[in-house]
């Protein structure tokens, strides 16, 4: 079976729109659905650093139904052991900023009246339609390119690791509107803040993943070059 090659541009494009609605690049989105208000919490843009990995993913299984398999499984391990060198540094600040700034929520809103106070000033309220309408708009595109993905070759249906990493994607989104929709809206951006450090923590686990395997994939392929000179 040949790969169909406008679908899958399709579903690259659907993906790479996600990760702009996560970031927040996309700002026409969000101003079309909810009036310009600004995408509140950083749980959102944290789900970019899993669906990097799903893009990155997609690349190397496309160049190895395209490409020689001996040149792609070379460069794909140096080219993987940078990218997840920086994925880990990249996911451990985000941890850090994160449990940090959880840590000060917190601690504000048990401290009495003082600290409550300045906590319900500056978190107290959570743009939670603003919120949703990214998320929906993420989750939609996330669809589309599932469906475009499977349409184009149903050989990425057959790769477990992509498999997971989609489902972790589209879980993980929909388990942040979830704890939007769920908490009292004083509560919400210590939920929001929490998900940004699970969804951070589940990053640094796949980025780690990735580093291992780079490593071992690099040391064979020196190693095969030693016996070919």
């Amino acid at each position: 079976m040949e790969l169909r090659l406008p679908f899958f541009i399709g579903a690259c494009v659907s993906l790479v729109l996600a990760l702009l609605v996560e970031l927040a690049a996309a700002k026409v989105f969000t101003e079309f659905f909810v009036g310009g208000t600004e995408t509140p919490g950083y749980a959102i843009n944290a789900l970019a650093m899993i669906d990097v990995i799903v893009l990155y993913s997609l690349v190397w299984m496309l160049l190895s139904i395209v490409a020689p398999r001996g040149i792609t499984g070379r460069a794909q391990g140096i080219v993987t052991l940078f990218f997840s060198c920086s994925g880990c540094t990249g996911a451990l600040l985000a941890i850090n900023a994160a449990f940090i700034l959880l840590m000060l929520m917190l601690s504000l809103l048990v401290a009495v009246p003082f600290g409550t106070i300045i906590y319900l000033a500056v978190w107290g309220d959570f743009a939670r339609g603003a919120a949703a309408a990214t998320l929906a708009i993420a989750m939609f595109l996330k669809i589309l390119f599932l469906i475009l993905l499977v349409i184009a070759h149903q050989r990425f249906m057959q790769n477990k690791g992509l498999l997971v990493l989609i489902g972790l994607s589209l879980g993980l989104t929909w388990l942040v509107g979830f704890v939007h929709a769920l908490l009292p809206i004083i509560l919400v951006s210590i939920g929001d803040q929490l998900m940004t450090l699970v969804i951070a923590i589940v990053a640094l686990i796949w980025f780690l993943l990735l580093l291992i395997g780079a490593v071992i994939a690099t040391i064979k392929a020196i190693l095969s070059l030693r016996k070919v000179a």
